[in-house]
């Protein structure tokens, strides 16, 4: 069923009305459905066009794309999506900056502690010296990632931890927002054996002090890079500071595809949406930008790595990990993050005029749009 935009229109703002207790019905399902094929159909191409045009564009076993110096790639990637996972270590549940785009924003103060001297490792608690019972039984991953939220809100913590899975060979890695890394903090981390660290340049709007730390940690860690939600603003501030942030000899760019939750998406509001095979939803402009990030890069031959961590590049991840773990095939936990789809999210791309469907059909009886007023 290829429905066309306009019926789509008036079919989701007729969804967008609903309260919660109304049902959707099997029909309604079809029409939502072949709706978000059509938008992600169009999308899809405009992406294609966008890949086509990189010339020394470069594949991860299929699995994602990239640019640039293959030996630059991030092994924490790797892990990801060929190794046996990417497993998170969370240990603080406090940040020091609100970003818009941040998969807690407006929740900050609502975070739930670990617990005093503990650490999460998949879903479980534990003190640090559980962590030799924890080598011993379970396999060893091929990577571990310390997460949530920053880091450097406690650092001095962290280091006896990350010496110890250095000891057991396992790869580390740490994301932050870089504001509150001094190179006395950096020198302790590559001490202690982190492998790699992963600065949100765009947490700061690209501030000078967070481009100095990357630079700095290049000192005292092996592979250090950047890992940003693509915006127009990150991508505006970029730009305007490339020449200081290639000078820190970065090894990667890791370009994520924005997507939303209950808490961001207040914040783009308006803006063109998709959903990814009905999982994740982003606004379109984030992987456009990326495509052409990714070409600037190529074609200036930049000495990193750049990529296209995308919603595709998620799936795979997920694959992976399902299969890693010896679940069924085709088991995956990607998966939409609305308990409720917000379809009213849907109408600025639907009200777009310069957004085209690939091919559009009329509705056959039953799923017309001359059926809502009955069912107003």
């Amino acid at each position: 069923m290829k429905i066309s935009k306009n019926d789509a229109l008036l079919w989701f703002d007729f969804f967008s009305q609903l309260s919660e207790e109304e049902t959707i019905s099997i029909k309604h399902e079809e029409i939502i459905y072949s709706t978000f094929t059509q938008i992600e159909e169009a999308i899809d191409q405009r992406n294609d066009i966008l890949l086509s045009e990189i010339k020394h564009l470069k594949t991860l076993e299929n699995k994602t794309y990239f640019v640039g110096n293959d030996s630059k790639f991030p092994q924490g990637c790797r892990s990801c999506l060929s190794g046996t996972g990417l497993s998170a270590i969370r240990k603080t549940n406090k940040c020091n900056l609100k970003c818009k785009f941040c998969y807690n924003y407006g929740d900050l103060e609502n975070i739930h502690p670990i617990g005093e001297e503990m650490w999460d490792i998949g879903g479980t608690k534990f003190y640090e010296k559980d962590l030799d019972l924890l080598l011993a039984i379970h396999q060893k991953p091929t990577g571990v990632s310390y997460v949530y939220l920053e880091p450097f809100m406690e650092i001095e913590k962290y280091y006896s931890v990350i010496k110890k899975f250095r000891h057991a060979k396992i790869y580390q890695h740490l994301y932050t927002n870089g504001t509150l890394a001094t190179e006395e903090t950096l020198k302790a981390l590559g001490e202690a054996g982190l492998d790699e660290i992963r600065f949100n340049l765009g947490a700061s709007d690209c501030s000078d002090k967070v481009i100095e730390n990357i630079g700095l940690a290049k000192k005292y860690i092996k592979s250090v890079g950047i890992e940003t939600p693509m915006t127009p603003a990150f991508f505006k501030e970029f730009f305007n500071k490339q020449s200081s942030i290639l000078a820190t000899k970065l090894d990667f760019i890791n370009c994520a595809e924005l997507h939303l939750n209950e808490n961001n998406i207040k914040n783009y509001y308006g803006e063109n949406m998709y959903i990814c095979r009905q999982g994740y939803i982003s606004p379109i402009w984030s992987r456009e930008l990326t495509l052409k990030f990714m070409k600037i890069a190529d074609e200036e031959n930049w000495d990193l790595a750049v990529h296209d961590c995308s919603n595709y590049t998620k799936f795979a991840r997920s694959l992976n990990l399902s299969s890693k773990s010896g679940m069924w095939f085709g088991a995956s936990n990607y998966a939409c993050e609305f308990s409720v789809i917000p379809y009213e999210i849907f109408i600025p791309i639907l009200n777009d005029d310069h957004f085209k469907f690939l091919k559009e059909e009329e509705l056959p009886d039953g799923y017309k749009p001359e059926l809502i007023d009955v069912l107003k």
